[in-house]
């Protein structure tokens, strides 16, 4: 599994302490320097079955500085898509991407569903 997360982000930290405290393994990459790519994220929205919408920072300070919550409400998926390959920090974090599923967040009663 690959964990995208921003190691200054208090909830990336929450994450990987669950995750080590519950002896799961995972290769982390920061978000921030290294972009998910277009490719990346169409496949993980997709395979995630959440809209678009659901993969953005809503509370970050580049969402707010761009005015992106009503593009977000009426832009085509893949002018959205193109943003969030822009600037790792528009991406909500942590992501966690496995074969199977991707989970946006950390909300430990999906991730427990999910990895227990």
């Amino acid at each position: 599994m690959l964990l995208l997360c921003y190691p200054k982000c208090g909830t990336c930290q929450k994450a990987i302490k669950w995750l080590n405290e519950n002896k799961i393994t995972i290769d982390s990459r920061n978000i921030a320097i290294d972009n998910p790519s277009k490719e990346e994220l169409a496949s993980w929205i997709e395979r995630s079955g959440l809209p678009v919408a659901k993969f953005f920072n809503t509370s970050g300070l580049i969402y707010k500085e761009r005015n992106l919550k009503e593009k977000v409400k009426t832009a085509p998926d893949h002018e959205l898509i193109d943003l969030l390959s822009e600037n790792g920090m528009l991406v909500k974090r942590p992501l966690l991407v496995a074969e199977d599923f991707v989970l946006v967040g950390f909300k430990e009663e999906d991730w427990k569903k999910h990895l227990k």
